[in-house]
């Protein structure tokens, strides 16, 4: 009767113990759905933050581009007007001087001898402004020379005080 009423007891126990493990595995089940389920929303939440972000930078960066393309275009339009004005002058310039180097030649009504006289007279021009055109040239070489060579004093003197000093 005693083994009886002790495995009884013992049956008891078990089946108290069965009941408060499955008791203690549904509370376990159920904090870790709540858990998922707040690490989900925090996630979903973070995720709607950072788009929103992303959104406001993209918005910010297109309005900065939008005015700096705006003011650069402005700066664009003065210079393209600034440069479209300095090279008219320059062409007006060179028509200028071609015009005025540019002699017309009217040899239609002219005899054999003036025609000679034309000639040598084309002939003596063209001769002194191919002599100006060596002089020119020479003195740009002489120019180029001069600069090469105080370019290079002006090394040898910095190097020699940056020896000085170390």
């Amino acid at each position: 009767k005693k083994d009886e009423e002790e495995l009884i007891a013992l049956v008891n126990r078990i089946e108290k113990r069965r009941a408060e493990r499955a008791e203690q595995q549904r509370i376990r089940t159920e904090q870790e759905k709540e858990r998922q389920a707040r690490l989900a929303e925090e996630k979903e939440r973070k995720e709607q933050e950072e788009a929103r972000k992303k959104q406001d930078e993209d918005a910010k960066k297109k309005k900065a581009l939008t005015n700096m393309t705006q003011q650069y275009a402005g700066v664009q339009q003065k210079q393209d007007g600034k440069r479209g004005a300095k090279r008219q002058t320059e062409r007006e310039k060179k028509r200028k001087i071609l015009a005025e180097r540019k002699k017309p030649l009217n040899i239609d009504h002219l005899s054999e001898e003036k025609l000679k006289e034309k000639a040598s007279e084309l002939w003596q021009w063209m001769m002194a402004l191919e002599a100006e055109k060596f002089d020119l040239t020479e003195k740009l070489k002489r120019q180029k020379y001069d600069i090469n060579l105080l370019q290079n004093r002006i090394q040898a003197s910095q190097s020699t005080k940056g020896r000085g000093k170390a």
